[in-house]
């Protein structure tokens, strides 16, 4: 689970009366909002909904094992209780709790990683952060290193220090970021913490895993392991009049696409100003959890699969056992694969039961039901033969 969540969703897409083009949490910029102007909203930030145990409890029926929050933003926005600044929720707003201190426990109790997005490069707030050219001038390189070493490195330190094992430090934009510069904030996180990842988007090839571009899907296999952030409607932070909802279809495919290639689904929710996460986004993030509970198996703990480049299917694998996942069921039910490098011993539909499998030339068919029993993915596991 994603969760983009601060200021933004206050005005929640409008400013002045005007719907701004782009994703919610970028209307400081889009708009070209004066710090002195924007910086007023932390005093109307009052999420008296906001339920840590609902939100993780949200993310449990989803079938989600880690929860990547928006510590700050590119607007410099601090969403828990920094040190560093006041310009954070429990100093500047009336809700005056932290959040983050909230989901750590809930996190904590239910086995959900914990994992918090910083923006270590833009930071429209700061003077000597990147990206805001209508108030500042454009911080010069021994500015910019200052802001990094002295202002990011302490709040990424307090994000390490204050909140028990974190999962993962999602940073992002790396923009103007140097190699010594993303070097000093990964020895950071590796210092304090080590068993935490490092996304990515931490800039010059030094985080630990890959980072795909917001909302793409590889089109190719990809041997190494990687992420993709999604949304589930067109924004990530909250804006009222977006309603270009995917379906849970969609999203499915969406996430058994990803770890058909190894990788891993990161999907986004933009709460209210209030703290509620929208319905659309809970129906469909339960919907996906409904699939997983049957289905989880072809998912979880898994590789990427035997056969790749299907254009109806895609696989996974675990062990000695391959999982094809159908995205569009044939005409009676006689799925047909090429060859596999091993014989298939025994098949099986996941929530039904065993199929017949016969060799047909060089490949495998598999005597399926007549219909597709599920109307997103249906999975069957084909066991293989052990390797000798």
């Amino acid at each position: 689970m994603f969760i983009h969540w601060g200021l933004y969703a206050i005005p929640a897409g409008e400013w002045k009366g005007e719907r701004i083009p782009g994703i919610g949490e970028w209307i400081m910029l889009r708009a070209k909002v004066p710090v002195r102007e924007y910086e007023p909203l932390a005093k109307q930030f009052d999420p008296v909904k906001f339920n840590a145990a609902e939100w993780v409890g949200l993310a449990r029926r989803a079938g989600q094992k880690y929860l990547t929050i928006t510590a700050k933003h590119h607007d410099g926005f601090a969403l828990f209780d920094s040190k560093v600044s006041d310009y954070d929720i429990v100093d500047a707003t009336p809700f005056g709790r932290d959040p983050l201190k909230e989901l750590a426990a809930e996190c904590a109790k239910h086995d959900v990683k914990l994992c918090f997005y910083y923006s270590q490069t833009q930071d429209w707030h700061h003077p000597h952060g990147d990206g805001n050219d209508w108030d500042y001038k454009v911080p010069a390189d021994a500015e910019f290193d200052s802001y990094v070493r002295e202002y990011v490195g302490a709040q990424v330190r307090e994000l390490l220090s204050n909140y028990g094992p974190i999962g993962m430090i999602w940073f992002d934009t790396p923009k103007r970021m140097t190699p010594e510069q993303s070097r000093f904030l990964r020895d950071l996180v590796n210092e304090v913490q080590t068993a935490c990842l490092v996304c990515g988007r931490i800039g010059n090839d030094m985080g630990d895993y890959a980072q795909a571009r917001d909302n793409v899907i590889p089109a190719e296999l990809v041997e190494m392991d990687w992420e993709t952030p999604a949304t589930i409607n067109d924004t990530w932070g909250y804006k009222h009049y977006d309603d270009n909802w995917k379906s849970p279809q969609d999203l499915v495919r969406k996430l058994v696409d990803c770890a058909s290639k190894n990788g891993n689904y990161l999907l986004n929710v933009g709460p209210t100003a209030d703290g509620v996460i929208p319905p659309p986004s809970v129906e469909r993030l339960e919907q996906i959890g409904a699939w997983l509970k049957v289905n989880g198996e072809s998912v979880y703990d898994t590789k990427a699969g035997p056969l790749q480049g299907l254009g109806w299917a895609r696989t996974t694998a675990k062990g000695d056992t391959a999982y094809l996942h159908v995205f569009e069921w044939p005409e009676g039910g006689r799925i047909s694969l090429p060859s596999l490098a091993k014989k298939v011993v025994s098949a099986r539909l996941l929530g039904g039961g065993n199929l017949a499998a016969t060799r047909e030339g060089d490949g495998v068919v598999i005597h399926a039901p007549m219909r597709a029993p599920d109307p997103a993915v249906s999975v069957i596991a084909l066991e293989l033969a052990p390797t000798s």
